[in-house]
């Protein structure tokens, strides 16, 4: 049986070699690449991020990441956003006072968590979405967070999607998007790199339905 081929994307995002070898743990050929002909055509490209949300977005600019994952998506190729890869999907975000334009492709706000303390760093569980292709088998394991942001208000019906999206949550201090799946799209607020046979097994489920 051919394995699936993963792009991790490499636009200098910090920790992408732990992403790699998970992915790996998880059955997938991988390769950490800004090649845009390996990015369209690879069955799978997973979009790491850490750090701050203005900083990740001017790098994935810098490389053209934008019109590649909008490619992608726009073809029914499947693309998996991890930490801040979750959260430059959406709209804006706005983080130190800086209201940066995200990638779009959902609706929505990054802003920081309402918690009394900050960040939220640990193993948390997630209220997995019903259906859930990423969680089936780990719905009641934890899953490992390091953030200060999400998205707490998410407005479903504004999708606007034939396909209801699939959306997992968390909690701490406030609920936020742990997850979502969006036809193509899926993505985690937490490291399942992170995450240990819970977080293999998460991965293992996205390379399989590549």
């Amino acid at each position: 049986m051919t394995k699936k081929r993963v792009v991790v994307l490499d636009y200098g995002s910090g920790n992408v070699h732990s992403a790699v070898k998970a992915l790996v743990a998880a059955g997938a050929e991988v390769e950490l690449t800004a090649d845009r002909t390996k990015v369209l055509e690879a069955d799978g490209l997973v979009v790491p991020g850490v750090g701050a949300f203005a900083a990740v977005m001017q790098s994935l600019t810098a490389i053209g990441a934008p019109e590649l994952i909008d490619k992608r998506l726009t073809g029914g190729k499947k693309v998996l956003g991890i930490c801040v890869g979750l959260q430059v999907l959406f709209d804006r975000g706005v983080e130190h006072g800086i209201d940066c334009e995200g990638l779009g492709q959902l609706p929505g706000v990054v802003e920081e968590l309402d918690a009394p303390k900050l960040p939220h760093i640990g193993w948390n569980t997630v209220d997995a979405a019903p259906g859930s292709i990423l969680f089936e088998g780990v719905e009641n394991d934890r899953f490992y967070f390091v953030h200060s942001y999400g998205v707490q208000n998410w407005q479903l019906e504004a999708m606007g999607a034939f396909i209801p999206p699939k959306v997992s949550w968390s909690e701490y201090g406030s609920r936020f998007v742990a997850a979502c799946e969006v036809g193509p799209l899926a993505a985690t607020q937490f490291h399942p790199e992170k995450s240990g046979e819970a977080g293999i097994r998460l991965l293992t489920n996205w390379v399989n339905s590549l």
